[in-house]
């Protein structure tokens, strides 16, 4: 609850985190191809409604680099107009659907209680995405930087970087957007890098942008500049019930609204996971957070807006600015509401060049080295998780991508699970014979612990120690108490547990439940 002893400290750091979001929404709305409206609509919705329902009070909510992908590709793909016959529906007010309908799933997932499954994601998954994002962002504002118009294809975007690099060196244009563009990331990496944290009042992205825009201002360049309406919903295209049917009935939207609704509630639970870990004051709500993101996402899909999701840099600077509850969150949003009413006209000098630099600096963060790093030094078998789903996020989609990912990291895992080891040891003076089983017995290993067990002649003294088992599986558990019958009796098989031994007892039924290790 806010009280006298915490509003002022919600009110600044309210104020830090407005710094930060404004260039950051307007940015990522350049990036994904639509108007400036679109990401600020998002950020006002993110903290004027979401933040007072949110399950995680010192979130920040608004639009996300995480996103920029999945929309960019669905509105490059789409271009134009959406539909069949003679309805046709500006790909706006298809996207708009989209994420209404995302906002709708995330409130039915919230309902049946689903929050804390998007917290299982592999963490190898989790950087690939991110990764495959930031390299994405990166090979398209490279070409923003310098007022060029990148290409469709990514491929084809890395492949042109030399070539942006020689028209910002040799045309008057490019070179005029090019020094504005690149002012701004070099005060950004320098704030970031070189300026001590406790000397750090302004958020960097503010400063670097404002740096950019007086060069741009005081040297006279010629730069494209971002238009920003100060009738906010001039630049959207709101729901119309006249298209709903022709886009209630397009796969495309569904398979959006699907998309937008699994990866943004992922990407926000666990960024509520991170910002738990940044204070000591109350817990994350997993389901209510899901619920209020449903919530802000059906109004931003109503009003036209980008999707939203938590965010963890601004979600980070809140709580380093000193928020102690959700009024900061809930205030950064009146504040951006307040700016874009009041005073368009000071948004209209930025050069687009600008934001651009802030959205490579943003790419290159995505790509987070030393948790790749770490990763790779810790299991070769993630770090190929991680290069599969960073390459299927930037050579074909984000939904293609994460979906490599997740598959690769259950075939890893059926691996794992999998993984048994069998030791025999005979004594063929005095015909005895003993197996060691060790690992997981699953479904998949049973062949090779039959072909073990079928070797046994029945008339030898024999014995099985299951040894330091992880899991038994039905079908395996099966086999070795019909290996037990054919050979003899009763008390052939021996549990081992960490400091236990024990004979493991007759079923009472032939239904057979899985017999798990005991700790």
């Amino acid at each position: 609850m806010t009280d006298r002893k915490t509003w002022p400290r919600d009110l600044l750091a309210s104020l830090v985190v407005f710094m930060v979001a404004l260039p950051l929404c307007i940015a990522i709305a350049k990036a994904c191809g639509l108007p400036a409206e679109a990401g600020i609509v998002t950020g006002i919705i993110g903290g004027m409604i979401v933040g007072p329902l949110a399950g995680s009070p010192l979130q920040v909510s608004g639009p996300a680099a995480g996103l920029i992908v999945l929309v960019l590709e669905f509105v490059n793909h789409h271009r134009g107009e959406l539909g069949r016959g003679e309805t046709l529906v500006p790909v706006a007010a298809a996207l708009g659907m989209a994420v209404l309908l995302a906002g709708l799933l995330q409130i039915i997932m919230a309902a049946l209680r689903l929050g804390q499954w998007f917290r299982a994601v592999s963490p190898a998954v989790v950087l690939g995405m991110l990764g495959g994002i930031g390299v994405v962002i990166i090979a398209k504002q490279i070409h923003e930087l310098i007022d060029d118009h990148p290409s469709a294809s990514i491929a084809d975007n890395l492949r042109s970087i030399p070539g942006a690099f020689e028209k910002a060196f040799t045309d008057p244009v490019h070179r005029a957007a090019a020094t504005a563009g690149l002012v701004t990331l070099a005060v950004l990496i320098l704030w970031n890098t070189v300026i001590p944290k406790k000397w750090r009042v302004l958020p960097g992205a503010l400063l670097a942008v404002v740096a950019g825009t007086l060069v741009a201002e005081g040297l006279g360049l010629t730069t494209e500049r971002i238009d920003v309406k100060s009738n906010l919903l001039e630049g959207l295209t709101p729901f119309q019930f006249n298209w709903a049917m022709e886009l209630l009935t397009n796969a495309a939207v569904w398979k959006m609204a699907v998309a937008i609704a699994v990866i943004a509630s992922a990407e926000t639970l666990l960024c509520a996971v991170a910002v738990d870990q940044l204070h000591n004051g109350p817990r994350t709500k997993f389901n209510k957070e899901l619920f209020s993101q449903g919530v802000g996402n059906s109004l931003c899909g109503l009003l036209g807006a980008l999707p939203m999701t938590g965010v963890i840099v601004r979600s980070s600077t809140n709580v380093a600015a000193g928020a102690k509850t959700r009024l900061s969150s809930t205030l950064h949003g009146l504040w951006l509401l307040g700016f874009v009413v009041l005073l368009p006209g000071v948004l209209q000098l930025i050069p687009e060049a600008c934001l651009a630099g802030v959205l490579v600096y943003t790419g290159f963060k995505l790509l987070e080295i030393k948790a790749i790093k770490k990763l790779c030094s810790e299991s070769p078998g993630e770090a190929m998780i991680f290069l599969a789903t960073l390459v299927g996020v930037v050579f074909t989609d984000l939904l293609v991508g994460v979906s490599v990912g997740v598959g690769l990291t259950i075939v890893k895992l059926l691996i794992s699970m999998s993984h048994i080891d069998i030791e025999t040891n005979i004594d063929s003076t005095n015909r005895v014979i003993r197996i060691t089983v060790r690992g997981a017995a699953t479904f998949v290993s049973l062949p090779r612990l039959a072909a073990v067990l079928d070797m046994v002649p029945k008339n030898w003294s024999s014995s099985v120690r299951l040894e330091d088992m992880t899991f038994v599986d039905h079908s395996c558990w099966r086999l070795l108490r019909d290996w037990e019958r054919q050979h003899g009796g009763d008390g052939l098989i021996e549990w081992i547990a960490p400091g236990v031994i024990e004979k493991v007892p007759e079923p009472e039924s032939e239904h057979l439940p899985p017999i798990r290790l005991l700790q």
